[in-house]
């Protein structure tokens, strides 16, 4: 059964069960499910696909970054504390270099912190 889910990465138990039987072990589903969680098996998770940054046609879905400073990005990643407080922060880079232009970590994050800190980063 491991020789298997190493030969089919994407098959779950009871796709398993067919080839098992096929190669003339007398095996159900649920005793291939029962085998399956003591060995520990799992399918591993589907990768996402990823997005064409432009159509065919030449026009852009997303603004590919030519040079320095010409596409940014922000984004807010939330965490907590050891005392279980929640706080943000900000992140904005620059998408061409990756570069991180400015970090901003609070407890509250509104529209004006979002505002100030692109008018910090532009001068």
């Amino acid at each position: 059964m491991i020789e298997l889910t190493r030969q089919y990465g994407r098959y779950g138990y009871r796709r398993i069960a067919a080839p098992l039987r096929s190669a003339g072990w007398e095996v159900n589903k649920k005793r291939v499910e029962r085998l399956w969680r003591r060995e520990g098996l799992k399918v591993p998770a589907r990768q996402p696909r990823r997005r064409r940054l432009w159509l065919n046609d030449g026009s852009c879905v997303r603004l590919r970054p030519m040079r320095r400073n010409h596409v940014w990005a922000y984004d807010f990643v939330e965490d907590r504390t050891h005392g279980g407080r929640k706080y943000r922060m900000r992140c904005l880079i620059d998408e061409f270099t990756r570069e991180c232009l400015a970090i901003r970590v609070a407890w509250r994050i509104n529209s004006f912190g979002v505002i100030e800190a692109f008018a910090d980063a532009m001068l």
